[in-house]
C-alpha cells in the first residue's frame, strides 16, 4: 500500500500538474502552429519561391530520372528527398520565430505588471538616532 500512497503524492506534486498541463496545451498550441504555417505561411512562401513544391524535390540514387516523388517510390529506387529536408527547415524557422514573438510578449507584459520597487528616503540609522539621543540627554543632564 505505501507504494500507492507514494505514487499518489508523486502525482499530486505541483511539478508533476504543471508538466501535464503544459504538455496538453503545449500539443494544443502545436496544432495552431502548424496551423499558420500550413496555411498562411508556406502559401506564401510557395508564391515567393514560384510555387515550387519543396516536397516534390528528390534525388534517385539509382541514376535514372522520374517524373515525380510518387513515381520513383513506384519504381522502388532508392530517393535523397532533399525537399522534406527543406521544408521541415522552413518549418522549424517560423516556428521557432513565432514562439520567440509570443515569448517576447509574455515577458513585456510580465515585466509590466512588476511595480516599480520604492526606494525609501536615505536617513540615519537607528543606531545613529540612539546615539544621537544618548548625546542630547548628556547634554541636558550635564
Amino acid at each position: 500500500m505505501a507504494f500507492f500512497k507514494d505514487f499518489k503524492a508523486f502525482l499530486m506534486k505541483g511539478d508533476i500538474i504543471a508538466l501535464a498541463t503544459a504538455v496538453v496545451v503545449g500539443g494544443a498550441f502545436n496544432k495552431i502552429v502548424s496551423s499558420v504555417v500550413a496555411d498562411i505561411i508556406m502559401p506564401i512562401i510557395g508564391v515567393i519561391t514560384g510555387g515550387i513544391d519543396f516536397s516534390q524535390k528528390f534525388i534517385s540514387l539509382d541514376g535514372n530520372e522520374y517524373e515525380t516523388l510518387d513515381a520513383a517510390k513506384e519504381a522502388e529506387a532508392a530517393v535523397l528527398t532533399y525537399g522534406n529536408v527543406i521544408q521541415a527547415i522552413i518549418y522549424f524557422v517560423i516556428v521557432a520565430f513565432f514562439i520567440f514573438l509570443v515569448l517576447r510578449a509574455y515577458e513585456r507584459t510580465k515585466t509590466a505588471k512588476e511595480a516599480p520597487k520604492v526606494t525609501e528616503p536615505k536617513g540615519p540609522s537607528q543606531e545613529q538616532l540612539l546615539t544621537e539621543i544618548r548625546d542630547e540627554l548628556r547634554k541636558k543632564n550635564s
